[in-house]
């Protein structure tokens, strides 16, 4: 029998000739990769499903022209990654950042599908975007882009073929713009897209539902050694909107976040960031658009420019911002410093050197596709209640969204727990979601 390294260096060796260059997909693919061969060693009725889950169903890129508020033509690429709907219509979010291109939006429709499993609902996952940058740019130039971006887009999705919902550089705003121009085109009134206002299809705890669940699995995982959140010292990463709502919650839980952080810098606050300097926060971003150095100049604490705050000693690290912020040095020191628990709020926050780290000194690790699972399946429950024409009381959806993130960890749990007691979450997770949409695909015949 050929060892499982040697088969992961053949499998490996053919997803990066066939996408080249794409590294973060090849990281993310590694990962998973990883912990399945194993598993489908064991369970042979799976063989070929892993090769035909790396390929997406369908790749589009398109050209995006606009006019700015100077007259001038500009021409943005827009993607949509439709990656696996074995178990439902694609689901996953659209990014707005100059950074994006095919590698970035397949690795995270490839996570997305597994994510999507694990959060028990039936989505199958999807991803896109474009290399526009929303920043700096007017609210008359973002319709322009977001209206130009629809036009091509609306071809592609629907309720009950692809349901995208927002990402960075997409939010409310952004995704009023597109559902508008989605109306306009198609002469309905759908959920076609997630993250809406509430006056027009959305749900309550959308946008706290990312950060929620992540401090939820958090608690699943402390709760398996006997722990909680009281007490705690806590360090969050970013300071948009996951990591914004994570440092809410922990605060209600009893815990102390010290640190948040932006593109430039962080903040550590040993005083901890209660509710009123979290509304300034929540003011300084998501109205004024400041910078992070700003709440250091009110509140008096240290700002460290230039650098991510993974050197503040804490019990608990939330990682909140974007891809690949935690590297392997890091991971040491958190570990050095006495963490215990990490929970990623971020699509693959850390590098697989430092998910060695974690792992290998058995400390609490929740990867991006479990623990940050509470947003996309928040956009489920908003799917629902469009489709039944109801809205659901705040208390309903974060009932409901604390069990599914409850019962994300019990997948994890049941296939992550090793002989010793440990539970290996990365396995758990990446088994647990590969399970059901293999499954599907077998059910399915050749698809």
């Amino acid at each position: 029998m050929i060892a499982i390294n040697e088969k992961l260096d053949k499998f490996m060796a053919k997803v990066i000739a066939k996408n080249p260059s794409e590294v973060e997909f090849h990281q993310a693919v590694k990962e998973v990769v990883e912990s399945l061969l194993p598993f489908v060693e064991e369970n042979p009725k799976y063989n070929g499903i892993l090769e035909r889950m790396v390929e997406p169903e369908r790749v589009l890129m398109f050209r995006v022209p606009w006019l700015n508020d100077k007259g001038e033509f500009v021409i943005n690429r827009g993607f949509r990654i439709e990656m696996n709907s074995a178990i439902g219509p694609y689901k996953g979010g659209l990014r707005f950042h100059p950074t994006v291109n095919l590698g970035i939006l397949k690795f995270l429709a490839f996570e997305q599908v597994l994510k999507n499993s694990l959060t028990t609902l039936p989505m199958g996952g999807g991803k896109g975007g474009s290399d526009f940058d929303p920043k700096g740019k007017s609210d008359n130039e973002v319709m322009k882009f977001t209206q130009s971006f629809m036009l091509e887009l609306q071809r592609h999705i629907g309720p009950d073929t692809d349901v995208p919902a927002g990402d960075i550089g997409v939010g409310g705003r952004e995704i009023g713009f597109m559902f508008g121009q989605y109306k306009r085109i198609r002469n309905e009134f759908t959920g076609v897209l997630t993250g809406k206002g509430l006056e027009w299809g959305g749900s309550l705890i959308r946008p706290e539902a990312t950060g929620y669940g992540q401090v939820y699995f958090a608690a699943e995982m402390l709760k398996t050694r006997g722990m909680d959140f009281k007490g705690k010292t806590v360090v969050v990463s970013g300071s948009g909107n996951v990591a914004q709502y994570a440092t809410q919650k922990v605060t209600q839980l009893g815990g102390r976040v010290v640190t948040m952080s932006d593109s430039a810098g962080y903040i550590y606050d040993p005083a901890g960031i209660d509710a009123e300097k979290l509304a300034y926060v929540m003011e300084l971003k998501n109205v004024k658009r400041g910078r992070i150095s700003e709440y250091a100049a009110k509140y008096h604490c240290e700002y460290h420019e230039g650098k991510t705050p993974w050197g503040v000693k804490c019990d608990i690290a939330l990682p909140s911002a974007t891809q690949n912020e935690v590297n392997e040095a890091d991971a040491h020191m958190l570990v050095n410093n006495g963490c215990y628990c990490v929970s990623e709020g971020a699509n693959m926050p850390s590098t697989p050197e430092a998910v060695e780290v974690f792992i290998e000194n058995k400390i609490l690790y929740g990867p991006g596709k479990a623990a940050n699972a509470g947003g996309v399946a928040t956009s489920g429950l908003e799917m629902s209640q469009n489709s039944l024409r109801l809205s659901w009381t705040r208390e309903e959806v974060d009932q409901r969204l604390h069990n599914i993130m409850i019962s994300i960890h019990k997948t994890c749990e049941k296939y992550g727990k090793q002989s010793d007691g440990f539970i290996n979450y990365v396995n758990g997770a990446n088994i647990g979601g590969f399970v059901k949409v293999a499954e599907a695909m077998l059910a399915q015949g050749l698809v």
